[in-house]
């Protein structure tokens, strides 16, 4: 599976990018999050590139617990997050670049589900890309 969604908001990818790659916000604006924590600390405390951000959510009637690693961090263009525990092996990416009317949002969700999740395989990811695009609304939401 990889999935892609996009939208443009009208804020500054700076303002965009600080709330959405902030883990206290992700039950706000992503679908089915109920918490987020941040478990793991940078080796120089705080959040960035090492640090590890676990989720609970809900898919598909189901709790998912599962934690994501950040393998990239650039802010305000670029958050790239791996999962090290989980259901599934699952990589997601936020990115935030300049755009005439604001920023161009764009989320990608690439991964491969497993046990319970594979019966629902040719569902998944039409299932996730609508999730996307309506975590973007929120996000827009949230900052307009």
């Amino acid at each position: 599976m990889d999935v892609r969604a996009q939208r443009v908001i009208p804020v500054k990818p700076s303002d965009v990018a600080a709330y959405a790659m902030d883990w206290r916000h992700d039950h706000e604006w992503t679908q089915g999050i109920t918490s987020a924590e941040l478990t793991t600390e940078t080796a120089g405390g705080g959040f960035g590139v090492g640090a590890e951000v676990t989720r609970t959510a809900y898919f598909l009637r189901k709790r998912i617990d599962y934690v994501l690693r950040v393998e990239e961090h650039e802010p305000p263009h670029l958050l790239d997050m791996r999962s090290v525990r989980g259901p599934f092996p699952m990589h997601v990416t936020y990115r935030f670049d300049d755009h005439p009317d604001g920023t161009l949002a764009q989320i990608r969700v690439r991964g491969d589900a497993g046990g319970f999740y594979r019966l629902a395989g040719p569902l998944l990811a039409p299932m996730v890309r609508a999730n996307l695009r309506k975590d973007l609304r929120d996000l827009e939401r949230a900052l307009t």
